[in-house]
């Protein structure tokens, strides 16, 4: 297995600390260390650091080789503009292939997830491998919510494939997207339905040939950069578009088998959701210090160290950086970015 750690965005929903220069995944959230140390580490208890990879722009890939120094230089594939999830995802393919990896098993290890236990999360990857020599389908992910998870798509089990394993594998009987709120209400309570939270695996070889199915817009771009062709001059030829727009048809017409994780799945999307991890992990905020008087279930964070005081308030987030002050209750922690385009659109 080849695992590419795969970062970019700039985390706005995670504003005021998460910035372009510094995105949420090099911030240290995780007990002192960033998201992208967290999962270097957990990589490298099973892979040498020559076996990793990481894909990213230029700017990043920087902050990246600062935070690990071990990371090959050779092993860092350069998006050279935002196009989105699909043609990144391509990329990573075309870039292995480059490598003469074409038919090696590769997984896209998103970075601004935590996986817990960390041990289980590397048995998942095993089972991953396996179905990627075995089978020439899709290979995702997805675990049994047990509540509406909103702002993720779903995924309906299928067939089971593998029950030998605690680690179960399932064919997809249909992708469900996260506008359609009456079919995921229809089988929240059926066991079968799944938040899908990707883990895309396959060899090079496989993925590209999904993309000449149903993409192939995307697919002659990426063979030309698999063939030694100028990486900035055929990335600029793929339309932007997300990962969905193959994968949904793959999902639906029987081309995709999804691996149910065993380990709890930890995304790092709103100031909302790094609260509940600090607290189910007994972790605090190592910054300034923190009051709170009459109120409770208040997260605080400072960044420069200053005292951070509430009243009279409960269920808030407060945080201050060299860059802003935002205070939100939790529950409307997703909609920060919102005030990341107010502010890039110089509305203040």
């Amino acid at each position: 297995m080849n695992p590419v750690i795969i970062c970019g965005g700039t985390g706005s929903k995670m504003w005021p600390l998460s910035t372009p220069t510094l995105p949420k995944h090099f911030l240290p959230f995780v007990d002192g260390k960033s998201l992208f140390q967290a999962n270097w580490e957990v990589l490298r208890k099973k892979y040498a650091a020559k076996d990793i990879y990481l894909q990213t722009n230029a700017l990043q890939a920087k902050i990246a080789h600062n935070q690990v120094n071990e990371l090959v230089h050779e092993n860092i594939f350069i998006e050279p503009e935002t196009r989105n999830q699909g043609p990144a995802t391509g990329l990573a393919a075309a870039s292995l292939k480059k490598l003469g990896k074409g038919d090696e098993p590769f997984m896209l290890i998103q970075v601004d997830d935590l996986r817990l236990p960390e041990d289980e999360f590397l048995k998942f990857i095993d089972v991953a491998e396996n179905l990627c020599r075995s089978s020439s389908k899709y290979i995702t992910a997805g675990f049994v919510p047990d509540r509406v998870v909103l702002g993720v798509d779903y995924l309906l089990t299928g067939k089971l494939i593998s029950g030998d394993s605690p680690i179960k594998v399932h064919e997809i009987a249909d992708y469900i997207d996260r506008s359609e709120t009456e079919k995921i209400l229809k089988y929240m309570d059926s066991g079968r339905l799944l938040v899908h939270t990707n883990h895309t695996s396959m060899t090079p070889n496989n993925l590209l040939s999904m993309y000449e199915k149903y993409k192939p817009e995307w697919f002659l771009p990426l063979m030309q950069i698999a063939n030694g062709g100028d990486v900035a001059l055929e990335y600029a030829k793929m339309p932007k578009g997300t990962l969905e727009e193959i994968t949904a048809k793959s999902h639906r017409n029987g081309d995709s088998l999804v691996i149910i994780h065993p380990f709890k799945w930890i995304d790092f999307g709103t100031w909302e959701f790094v609260d509940k991890f600090y607290k189910d992990n007994d972790y605090f905020p190592n910054n300034g210090g923190q009051v709170e008087i009459d109120g409770e279930n208040n997260f605080l964070w400072s960044e420069s160290g200053k005292v951070v005081a509430t009243i009279g308030v409960s269920d808030l987030v407060v945080i201050e950086s060299k860059d802003g002050i935002l205070v939100a209750k939790k529950e409307s922690t997703g909609k920060v970015g919102q005030v990341v385009e107010k502010i890039n659109a110089g509305d203040v």
